[in-house]
């Protein structure tokens, strides 16, 4: 991995387009996005909103977006306590999609009862 911190923010839940928690992420971005995947296994919670756990041979779709430079700090200082306030308490890790790209995503902590969504994507669970 790089020094340099990441530019771009994964996210595969809530804080999509669409889905309830976007209105959070969306002040911040600075593009619209690109579709990626990242390896890992993605979670129903039942809690209406999901986990991911990342590495292994499975992938997690989602999208990642740029974050505006001046208020990134700001933003990830937000997102980290939206994230650490919900049952299973997230944490900010670093990953790399499959396209290649270093970016911060959030991982789950622990405590919760999981279920796999098998498609890997929040929107696709059935």
């Amino acid at each position: 991995m790089s020094e340099r911190e990441p530019e771009r923010l994964f996210v595969y839940g809530t804080l999509r387009p669409g889905d309830c928690r976007w209105e959070l992420l969306e002040p911040y971005v600075s593009d619209s996005g690109i579709e990626d995947t990242v390896a890992g296994t993605l979670y129903d919670t039942g809690l209406d909103y999901p986990a991911a756990v990342f590495g292994g041979s499975t992938l997690i779709r989602g999208i990642h977006f740029g974050l505006s430079q001046g208020t990134r700090e700001e933003a990830l200082r937000e997102l980290d306590i939206v994230e650490d306030t919900v049952d299973g308490l997230y944490r900010r890790v670093r990953v790399t999609t499959s396209g290649g790209t270093e970016v911060w995503a959030y991982e789950y902590g622990d405590g919760l009862e999981l279920t796999v969504i098998p498609s890997g994507d929040w929107f696709a669970r059935s």
